[in-house]
């Protein structure tokens, strides 16, 4: 299976302590025969709000590939963790299943302006006849 995982690390920490908070992350994943796509330091940033009494702190961002007793390992190790003040683990589905479910929602959306069509045509056909029929008891009245 396939996880993205963002970790918010304490603002006090230098470079190196996050540097070592993310070579031990790793470690976790790939001792358990999981296999890291994409790894991202994204730097300091401003927390919406205060989490530990903090406003900022120390991003980053994993992708990986693994089973879910990784999961449950990474995330007991954040637990125990001081310096990871917030984490977030998410489950990716793969793209096929992602573009599948979008041309179903396509499909259904198609059918119901199908169905919808018809009927504003009818309405349109519906104010001509109407048209047509004042129309000519307009000119009956008038002839007799």
């Amino acid at each position: 299976m396939s996880y993205e995982c963002t970790f918010i690390c304490s603002p006090e920490l230098d470079s190196t302590k996050v540097e070592d908070l993310v070579v031990k992350v790793s470690k976790i994943i790939e001792t358990a025969d999981g296999k890291i796509k994409n790894l991202q330091q994204l730097g300091k940033k401003k927390l919406a709000y205060n989490i530990k009494k903090f406003r900022e702190g120390n991003y980053v961002y994993v992708e990986f590939d693994a089973n879910g007793s990784v999961v449950l390992s990474l995330e007991n190790f954040f637990k125990v963790n001081d310096d990871v003040i917030r984490f977030l683990t998410v489950k990716v589905e793969p793209k096929k299943k992602v573009v599948k479910k979008a041309k179903a929602v396509e499909a259904k959306k198609e059918a119901a302006a199908e169905v919808t069509a018809p009927v504003e045509e009818k309405k349109e056909e519906d104010k001509k006849e109407e048209v047509e029929n004042a129309e000519s008891s307009i000119s009956d009245t008038t002839t007799k």
